[in-house]
Order: structure tokens, then sequence, then C-alpha cells
């Protein structure tokens, strides 16, 4: 971005050389900068800061701009310098030259064997074997070139033939013949005309003397702010859920384990009897007796007869004192497994919450707070930043997203749309004596209803629990519970997780 002070004014230029957005335009949304500067912009700075822009170059209809800029030298001798920019898809860049057009360098280097974009090399416009619509003179002489095409649909062959027309724009225009051919006359001879305009908030542009200046400019502004922040939401969320998704596999398979072991300590009971019942019943065999198995009587069992397994390759002592040893065994298990069961169980919800905050996230803001709150967590395997420092944690919190705010018959209603949004309302926005509402034993939005010392009607309680099915994993099901309370009841237990609360003295009511 290029920050231009002109007549007066301060402008914002954008310039863009990723292949989905590639574009120039002026712009009026803001752009954080990062905290550390990338290199190609640092390299700008060193050249242009103090720059005037001399001149601004079109190159027939091909979509590449050349800025053209008077600054000094280490000498303070006048020079000028340029940016390239280049809007051709993939092939999308931004050049940094001098006057003779020698490359200092650009924001994407490129070496192959029909194009080199590396700095010391001289720059070459792309090579382009259609004629220039530009040049077109009649009617005649644009028939006589397109009846090489006559096998071609006319957006095709008008694309194939003539620079910078594209098989959108022809087949939006929804003309043909001469009068196709006029209405490509007047767009093209009026570019760089105030009177340009969008069609319809589409791709066309019309010739309108009575819109505003910079009608087209502020229109791309719009579209590929809503389209980048739609694009990056998407890519985020993506990320977001793939990580999320290896952690749920991965505490879901570590749960199966665990239970798998509490399995195994289901028959621990079993083991101690049976050496006790051996060991009860040494004096009727011999010591030297090896046996594959026993028969006694169970006094644990009314004195009925049970066969015990043994293994020959041991005497019956020592066949009592094995069982013994695996009770022993599964007994410790049972008391080690039992407390990592109930932690894997917390650290699963936990996971279940972040995963539901992430699916019903509706902007960038949002993701931005989930993000931050797994980085500080410590049950992820990975960073989900790269950096996790004190200036980006003021950051976060400076860019955190705002819960969702109804007026219900003028009540204010506050929900949070994630973990950490959550905890802000419940712990530290609401009053002791507001009402607090989330659904029985499933993941949702903590919902805040600001009482303010007035007398709460009952149709707002049921406003609030609806909202509180609707903002939760069960909005889809019927007979929700949604559990509500003083938030004087509502508390956090010391280590618990973001969004984790426990609460009592509460009311439930279910909602359709």
């Amino acid at each position: 971005m290029l920050g231009i002070y002109s007549a007066g004014k301060n402008y914002a230029l954008l310039i863009n050389a990723q292949p989905e957005f590639a574009r120039i335009h002026l712009t009026t949304h803001s752009k954080k900068n990062p905290i550390k500067a990338p290199n190609f912009c640092m390299l700008l700075r060193k050249h242009l800061i103090g720059a005037r822009i001399s001149s601004i170059i079109t190159y027939d209809l091909e979509r590449i701009m050349e800025l053209n800029f008077e600054t000094y030298d280490e000498l303070s001798e006048r020079v000028i310098k340029k940016i390239i920019v280049q809007v051709m898809a993939s092939g999308s860049n931004i050049i940094l030259a001098k006057q003779n057009n020698t490359i200092i360098d650009s924001i994407k280097r490129v070496d192959t064997t029909d194009v080199q974009i590396l700095p010391s090399k001289t720059y070459k416009l792309p090579n382009n074997i259609k004629q220039s619509f530009l040049e077109i003179n009649s009617f005649e002489e644009y028939e006589n070139i397109l009846n090489y095409k006559l096998n071609d649909p006319i957006d095709k062959a008008l694309s194939d033939s003539f620079i910078g027309i594209s098989r959108n724009l022809v087949q939006s225009l929804k003309l043909d013949g001469i009068n196709l051919y006029k209405k490509l006359k007047e767009l093209t001879n009026n570019i760089g005309n105030v009177k340009l305009v969008p069609y319809e908030n589409d791709y066309t542009v019309l010739v309108d003397s009575s819109k505003e200046n910079l009608d087209v400019n502020f229109f791309l502004d719009d579209f590929y702010y809503t389209k980048e922040k739609a694009y990056l939401f998407k890519q985020k969320r993506s990320s977001l859920l793939a990580k999320i998704s290896n952690q749920l596999k991965k505490y879901s398979k570590r749960l199966e384990n665990i239970n798998e072991k509490l399995d195994e300590c289901k028959d621990m009971e079993q083991y101690r009897i049976y050496g006790e019942l051996i060991t009860s019943n040494l004096y009727k065999y011999s010591s030297k007796e090896n046996l594959d198995s026993i028969i006694v009587q169970n006094y644990y069992d009314n004195q009925n007869e049970i066969s015990i397994h043994l293994d020959k390759k041991y005497s019956l002592r020592k066949n009592a004192e094995r069982y013994f040893k695996k009770y022993n065994k599964l007994k410790n298990t049972l008391k080690i497994v039992g407390i990592q069961k109930k932690e894997t169980e917390i650290e699963l919800e936990y996971v279940q919450s972040v995963l539901f905050s992430i699916e019903n996230a509706t902007c960038l803001e949002e993701l931005n707070d989930i993000e931050n709150e797994l980085d500080e967590s410590s049950i992820f395997d990975v960073k989900f930043k790269n950096q996790n420092n004190n200036s980006n944690k003021k950051k976060a919190l400076e860019n955190q997203s705002k819960p969702v705010e109804f007026n219900i018959d003028g009540f204010t209603v506050l929900i949070g749309k994630n973990n950490k949004q959550n905890d802000l309302l419940t712990l530290k926005i609401a009053s002791k004596t507001d009402l607090w509402f989330h659904v029985q034993k499933t993941q949702g939005s903590h919902v805040i209803l600001k009482c303010e010392s007035k007398k709460v009607p009952e149709n707002i309680i049921l406003e609030c629990a609806n909202l509180a099915r609707i903002y939760s994993k069960a909005k889809e099901s019927k007979n929700v519970a949604v559990d509500y309370c003083p938030v004087k009841n509502v508390k956090k237990p010391s280590g618990a997780k973001p969004g984790m609360v426990i609460y009592n003295d509460y009311k439930t009511i279910i909602i359709n």
C-alpha cells in the first residue's frame, strides 16, 4: 500500500499480486501493519519514501501499469524509479526498477526459460501476438480480423484476437455485430474518463456521466475487500478445523484406550478371589503336583463349586501369587486410569467446545480470537501462530471480536461466540444479579440477560432460553434443556479451561 498526498488529500493506493486478488486501485479499507515488515516492503520504503509520482503509464489494453517516481539518490541527484504492476493471474507481480528498466527487485522473483524477473535483469513486457483493439479504426477492419475465427463463439473469437478483451466482458454485454463493436469502442474510448461506472454491481462497466468520480475504483475496492475477507475466513477456518480435528481424534483414541484398560480392570476382584481360594485349598494338594486347573468350593458364592485355571509351569502356591499380583496391578491401574479418564474427558469436552466455536464463527475476527485462545492452551501439540509474544497478546486484546447483542423489550441480551467471549461475559461484564443461561450438558454459548434491578417477565426468560438453544450444538434438537441462574451462582474452578464453569441453584426450561 502506498500512502499518497495529493491536492490537500491523503490517498492509499493498494497493489496486490496474489493471483486470486491481483489488482491496483485506491482503497478506503485500512490494513494492519505486521510486527515485522516484509523485505520487499522495506525495499520500497528505502527507495520511494518522499518520492513524487511523475507519471502513470498503461500499455494498450494490457493489464500492466507503470508508476514513475521522481526521487533523489545518495548524491542528492534527481533520478527516476518505477513500480511496474502486472495484473495477470499467476503472472501477477510488483516490480521495482530503475529508469532504464533494470530490475532492483520484485515481490515475486521469476526465473523461467521465457521470463526472468530477477535483480539486475532488464524488465521486458510479456510477448503478445494479439491485435490492438485501440488501433482498429473501422468496423470492416474489426470484421476482417475476426473472419479468421468464424467457427468460434464471438466471446472466444474476440478474446483470442484482441489484447485486453475478456470473454466475461463480451458475454455480459449481450451484443453482436456492429452493436458490439460500437459498445467496445465506447468503453475503450472512455478509459481514463470519470464516466465509467459498474453496471448493477457486476464486472461490466458502462458510460454514465451522472455518476461520481472514482465510482469503478471504489466498487473494485469494496468487491475485493469482501472477497478477500471471505477467502481468508474460509482458509483460516479450514486450517483451524483440520488442526482441531486432529486433536479430537487424538483425545478420542486416548479415551478409547483408557476404556479398554478399565474393561480389563472389571475382572480384578475375580483374580483376588481366585488367589484366596487357591491359598485356602493348598492343604488338599501335593506341593510338587503341577495342575492345569482345580475345582474348589467358593465360600463367596454359597459354597458352589468353581473351576480355576492354572499354569502347569508353576506350583499351586505360585499360581495363587500370580493371581494376587495381577489383582494388585489392575487395582493400581484402575486408580491411575480413573484419573486419566477424568482429565481426558475434560480435555475432550474443551476440544469439542472449540470445534463448536469454529463451526459457528461468522467472521475473521472471531476465528482470530479462537486462534489466540488455542495458542495459549497447553493441550495442543502445535502452536497455531509463528509468534506468541507480549506484543501479539496486546494486539489480540485490542482486536478481540465483540459478543452478539440483542435488545428484547428494553432488556439487553449478550451472547458469547467462543470460549474467550464466554469467560469475558460471565466473569467480567455480567453483574452478579444478571441471569446466566446455558444449554444443559452440551457445547453452547453463555447467554447473559442484563437485569439492571428490573423485574424480568417470563416471556423474556423464555426468549433468552431459546437464544441459548439457537447458539448451541443442540439448536436443531427437540426438548432442549436450558439451565439458568443468577450470575453469582456461576463459578470458574481454578485451572479450568476457557469457557468452562460450574453452577448451582439453577432452574431448567425445556425448549422446542
